[in-house]
């Protein structure tokens, strides 16, 4: 169990440590149990997943649930957005390792829960940008909006007929509604 570890663990504790499992994200030294996703939440998560699995199949790994090890604060963090897209330029298509993915995602795809802010995903959202992350999604299923942060971009917030589109993730075009509608 969670309970059972001290206070601050190591980056290595927390990646071999058959008592934290595979529900935990390592914040500030901690290992924080992930909120099981409610419907909604799911939903939503699995009409993006069927959205963009296609485009992501000859281009990366994509995955839901799948942890990072990144660097926030000058420590060591290891996240698990909902969704996450690793380009084979980042990570070979090879790569075959049962573990966190060892780089940054060129996308992070986190869906706002119910108990979450918009203002707590958004920070969130900088904290992957900063960790080398090349661009995030705070998709917010009450608002039905998809906020996209960008390096050194204001965020931008798309709903309803609006297209995302971005030539760094070349090919992948979406609306909300596409998301929501499926949901």
């Amino acid at each position: 169990m969670v309970q059972s570890l001290p206070k601050f663990i190591s980056l290595d504790t927390f990646l071999t440590s058959a008592e934290i499992g595979d529900r935990c994200e390592l914040i500030d030294g901690e290992a924080i149990p992930k909120m099981s996703p409610k419907r909604f939440h799911a939903k939503t998560q699995k009409a993006l997943l069927k959205l963009l699995d296609g485009w992501a199949e000859e281009r990366g790994h994509f995955y839901p649930e799948w942890s990072v090890v990144l660097t926030r604060q000058g420590e060591p963090w290891v996240p698990i957005p909902d969704l996450m897209f690793v380009s084979y330029d980042r990570l070979p298509r090879d790569w075959d390792e049962d573990a966190p993915s060892p780089v940054p995602p060129d996308l992070a795809i986190e869906v706002v829960s119910p108990d979450q802010s918009f203002g707590t995903m958004a920070a969130k959202a900088a904290d992957y940008l900063a960790a080398g992350v090349t661009r995030v999604w705070i998709v917010d299923p009450r608002a039905k909006s998809i906020t996209v942060f960008l390096p050194d971009a204001s965020p931008q917030t798309f709903m309803e007929s609006q297209v995302i589109e971005d030539a760094y993730l070349e090919g992948l075009r979406l609306t909300v509604a596409e998301v929501f509608n499926s949901v």
